[in-house]
């Protein structure tokens, strides 16, 4: 049997412990630069005080969670013994003086606790696993992971550190009139440095941006796309220059805890960040040997996911919106951007889905989703929104640390307060009180619907216009915050469910079916066929029906023609609300139109920001839907999940992916091949048309299960339930 491989520490250890990993050295950063040490070198310069000198991810749990990934070949895992010493020496002779679990019979591989005596704070451990096949053969126990519990245990999630990766231009250009024109490819957040041989003291001016124009960085881009100039002194002859960025006024204010919202700033050890690509040097004496950018971003395994297709643009538009992901990572949480820099739930839960999908790394979401839990923003359907990011977590780990501590706080923001006679929740009607805003961790004075952003007559759409909410009227009772909250109340149940609270699990399950009842009964228009707005008006927005449908709330016999409803309004939303819409059209079926909007060129498409030069996905579609918009928003990059979810129909079905789905919606694609992170290993599928034929490819790790559905067929034939392994499906392509 091959050896296992301990994936990670849950929401405490870097994803993804590649084999340096997991030998006596690992990566740690200085100055934020990588370096290598042994975890005992970085223990002692911690007893000596040098506590700034290395920058390292620690435990801050006396009780960890741990994780393991089962070899190939093994399909799956009836028993597990771990070991946990203070030595790796002990480990290698099977001793434990730590935690010796025993042989456990259970077939879990995430979120198992580490139960034995309480872990002291800056003490080094190390750890192993073997387990038990179902046909009681047992393997080697697995090569020993390492970690360091941080200097105080306080049961909060730690991140990894900030990395710095150092770039090349991919172009160096010297113009005719002396200036020198530098182009990083991509726009990235980072720092600047420029060798620079003059022939006397000198000041240079250096532009920075994200777009350019003419052969030159633009420097009046327009809304909140970067651009900033820097005066920079030089001496006579050859010397490097590191570019120290002002704070901004805005995104880098310090706001005291407890304020309504707080931006979020760069440690120390990583300094000032700024997002740009391009980059003018002008000075007539001076000559540029190098330019070299710092990407700041958090630890990220390029080879993690995959995706290509038969579409050119379709694979332009992952690149975009995986590389987004990426790039956003810069501040160790889910940002909105650099204009603000503040974390906001709509953004985090495009943002954590996406991250999931592209790399197996997990703890960045989460401490993202435990800060928002204690310090929420304004608007309803973003308070709601915990419920949902906390349950995506549970999913996607099998690890219910997020969702144990904040429980009582997720119970709170279901706004199961806010309900009334009714049977609907409302923000209007006196029923918010203090008590309920600080049970839900937030500051400010009063909590009111958004459905979409902007709205008409905001950031200067006219009243008369529609702005991103297709012109939706807000009143007292509205469809999409009461859609939102029958999806928190349900998942607030299977939440309850997995922590064993059966009274709650009762009462979310029973209070989610009857909202879906009564929203159904007085919000939609059976006349026509799909939701109003809200209870008295008669406008029937997109929003108010894609939501429904995404969360599954639509009577069966109601979906065509709610579906009918949804497609003619087109991309009448924002790129946050493309997410739930594209979810709609999937959980519908209309997976061609989907894919029309996937891969559309028009203004309201991923595709006009990359026609516009970006290589980050943008706050909004273009300009002229949102004057102020920035182009360095996750909120924006919905196709990095979409794509991998539903496209390709790759979900967990089970927490911490004991279950998953492979259900392809290839619309009119002749092939596509992908690649998902999970913590159980990576899944894979790919699908061809060939010879009449659909033929779907898959690989399921060891530990899984996995149920097929293929698009086409007759019923028994399309739906499979497989094991771990590599498969190959066929079936006659009906596709017209």
């Amino acid at each position: 049997m091959n050896a296992l491989l301990l994936i990670l520490i849950i929401g405490s250890v870097p994803h993804n412990l590649s084999t340096d990993l997991l030998t006596d050295t690992r990566s740690v950063y200085k100055g934020g630069y990588h370096t290598s040490a042994t975890l005992s070198q970085v223990q002692e310069s911690w007893r000596r005080g040098q506590t700034d000198y290395f920058q390292v991810s620690t435990i801050n749990s006396e009780h960890p969670y741990l994780a393991w990934e089962l070899p190939e070949g093994l399909s799956d895992q009836k028993a597990y013994r771990i070991l946990m010493a203070s030595k790796t020496e002990l480990l290698n002779e099977g001793k434990a003086d730590v935690w010796d679990s025993g042989d456990v019979e259970d077939d879990q591989t995430t979120g198992i606790v580490c139960s034995g005596k309480a872990l002291q704070p800056s003490t080094v451990y190390y750890w192993t696993v073997r387990v038990t096949d179902p046909d009681g053969k047992i393997s080697g126990y697995a090569r020993p992971q390492q970690f360091l519990t941080a200097r105080k245990l306080d049961a909060s999630f730690p991140r990894s550190p900030l990395r710095k990766t150092r770039q090349e231009p991919v172009s160096v250009n010297k113009r005719s009139d002396g200036l020198w024109m530098v182009d990083f490819g991509k726009a990235a957040y980072g720092q600047l440095e420029l060798t620079i041989e003059s022939a006397s003291d000198d000041t240079l001016t250096i532009r920075l941006g994200e777009a350019e124009q003419g052969g030159r960085v633009n420097q009046k881009p327009g809304g909140s796309i970067r651009f900033t100039q820097y005066s920079l002194p030089v001496h006579k002859g050859l010397d490097t220059y590191r570019l120290v960025f002002r704070p901004d006024g805005r995104n880098a204010m310090i706001k005291p805890e407890g304020t309504d919202v707080r931006p979020v700033l760069m440690p120390d050890y990583i300094g000032e960040v700024y997002p740009f690509r391009y980059v003018e040097v002008e000075g007539s004496v001076a000559s540029l040997k190098r330019a070299e950018r710092q990407m700041v971003h958090y630890a990220w395994d390029e080879d993690a996911s995959y995706f290509h297709s038969s579409d050119s643009v379709l694979n332009q538009v992952w690149d975009l919106c995986r590389y987004s992901i990426k790039a956003t990572t810069f501040a160790g949480v889910y940002v909105d951007g650099d204009r603000e820099r503040i974390p906001y739930e709509a953004d985090a839960i495009i943002n954590q889905l996406g991250h999931y999908c592209t790399d197996r790394e997990h703890t960045m979401g989460r401490y993202t989703t435990d800060y928002l839990c204690h310090n929420a923003t304004w608007p309803t359907e973003w308070i709601l929104q915990a419920v949902l990011l906390a349950w995506n977590d549970y999913l996607y780990t099998g690890d219910p640390a997020l969702i144990q501590k904040d429980y009582d706080i997720l119970k709170a923001r279901t706004l199961l307060a806010l309900q009334d006679s009714t049977g609907l929740i409302s923000t209007r009607t006196k029923q918010q009180t203090p008590e309920l805003l600080k049970a839900c961790g937030y500051y400010g004075k009063q909590i009111r619907d958004i459905v979409d952003w902007p709205q008409s007559g905001a950031l200067g759409i006219g009243k008369e216009e529609p702005g991103e909410a297709d012109g939706y009227v807000l009143e007292d009772y509205n469809t999409v915050v009461n859609a939102y909250h029958y999806e928190a109340l349900r998942l607030m149940s299977l939440i309850a469910e997995a922590l064993g609270r059966q009274a709650d699990q009762t009462l979310f399950a029973q209070e989610a079916e009857q909202v879906k009842q009564t929203a159904n009964k007085l919000l939609f228009d059976k006349k026509n066929g799909w939701y109003r707005d809200g209870l008295t008006t008669e406008h029937h927005s997109l929003h108010a029906s894609m939501f429904p449908l995404a969360f599954d709330m639509v009577p069966a016999k109601q979906i065509s023609r709610v579906l009918q409803h949804i497609q003619s309004r087109g991309m009448a939303c924002s790129v946050y609300g493309a997410q739930f819409l594209l979810e709609a059209l999937y959980r519908g079926g209309l997976d061609n139109y989907a894919l029309q909007l996937l891969t559309a060129t028009d203004s309201r498409s991923w595709y006009n920001m990359i026609r516009h030069g970006s290589t980050i996905t943008w706050e909004a579609w273009d300009a002229q839907f949102k004057p102020n918009l920035d182009w360095n928003h996750a909120w924006g990059a919905a196709p990095a999940n979409i794509i991998p979810r539903w496209l390709m129909g790759i979900r967990p079905l089970e927490p911490g992916w004991k279950r998953l789905i492979i259900q392809p919606q290839p619309g009119n694609l002749r092939y596509a091949d992908i690649r998902v992170p999970t913590v159980k290993g990576n899944v894979s599928a790919s699908f061809r048309r060939e010879n009449g034929e659909f033929i779907l490819r898959v690989h399921i790790p060891a530990g899984c299960a996995a149920q097929v559905v293929l698009p086409y067929g007759q019923t028994k034939e399309r739906v499979r339930a497989l094991t771990a392994g590599d498969h190959e499906l066929r079936v006659k392509d009906t596709h017209a």
